[in-house]
């Protein structure tokens, strides 16, 4: 069963797409300023239990899984990666958000949500009034600047591009290995309740949504840095003000310079490292909860 926030509303959103109807599952609750939260991988807005609940008393709070995550569709990917590029998540966000009734909101992504949350913001600029992200660098420079360090530290981020079936059928043969693997090397499984850990394993055990996982990084890998670098060759920027919160202990922190990184595709850029790895809402909630309230409200 997908983990539930107490008091918020579990809702299916059906929106229109270049790939056909995609059913999108959220959860909302609270009242004031929409604030629509996304995740990141291998997980689902599950990662919002701790943070979503306070943030409910100031905001009207939308956590919302992916394409391809959670309790959302998950589409077959095309051959050019397409189904899975940014431009096609945060299309689905954005239509969410209408549906929802909401023209204008706060948006704060972690992860691979943090870079469908660049795109919506960047293809929607007069939707999102301020936008968060965590412990990340805008994905073309993280893969301009790739260094040894990084390879060995992110190496998922160049198996999962390799073609399908490879990395599926790879992980298909020890889903819980996989997820213990690679989530408990960047800050031990510990900090995962047991309800959120089931949600996250059932994601690695569901050919579907392991098969959209990898696309989301096969898309990453290629038409995501055909539509980044034509934003860098228009000079087109970010203008809503921007914040990254990253992990001080984290290969982010390590490998790149996420405030000089965010400079360079965003005019109002402010942020700061806090105290733990990669997976902030759930390693320091109460830290995220008082930063995105000093940001956002």
């Amino acid at each position: 069963m997908p983990v539930e926030f107490p008091g918020f509303t579990q809702k299916r959103i059906t929106v229109d797409s270049e790939d056909g109807p995609i059913e999108i599952a959220c959860q909302i609750g609270g009242n004031g300023p929409a604030l629509l939260l996304l995740h990141g991988f291998p997980q689902t807005k599950a990662i919002w239990y701790r943070v979503a609940i306070e943030l409910a008393n100031h905001f009207t709070v939308v956590a919302s899984d992916l394409r391809g995550y959670g309790q959302s569709s998950k589409p077959h990917g095309k051959q050019d990666h397409s189904t899975y590029s940014k431009k096609s998540m945060a299309a689905d966000q954005h239509a969410l958000m209408k549906a929802l009734g909401y023209e204008q909101f706060y948006l704060l992504g972690h992860d691979r949500g943090g870079r469908v949350s660049h795109r919506l913001a960047m293809d929607f600029p007069q939707s999102v009034l301020r936008l968060m992200v965590l412990d990340i660098s805008p994905t073309l420079s993280m893969y301009e600047n790739t260094t040894m360090a990084f390879a060995k530290g992110y190496w998922h981020w160049f198996f999962l591009i390799q073609p399908e079936p490879v990395p599926e059928t790879m992980i298909a043969a020890d889903p819980q290995f996989w997820l213990k693997n690679h989530m408990g090397r960047h800050a031990g499984t510990g900090i995962f309740s047991p309800d959120r850990w089931a949600e996250y394993l059932a994601g690695a055990q569901n050919a579907q949504s392991m098969h959209a996982m990898c696309e989301d990084y096969r898309a990453s890998a290629s038409i995501d840095l055909i539509h980044d670098r034509a934003d860098r060759a228009s000079e087109k920027k970010l203008t809503m003000p921007l914040s990254v919160i990253w992990g001080e202990h984290g290969l982010v922190n390590q490998c790149f310079k996420p405030l000089e990184d965010w400079q360079k595709v965003a005019v109002e850029v402010s942020g700061k490292t806090l105290p733990c790895g990669h997976y902030i809402p759930e390693e320091l909630p109460e830290e995220l909860i008082k930063e995105a309230k000093t940001f956002f409200i």
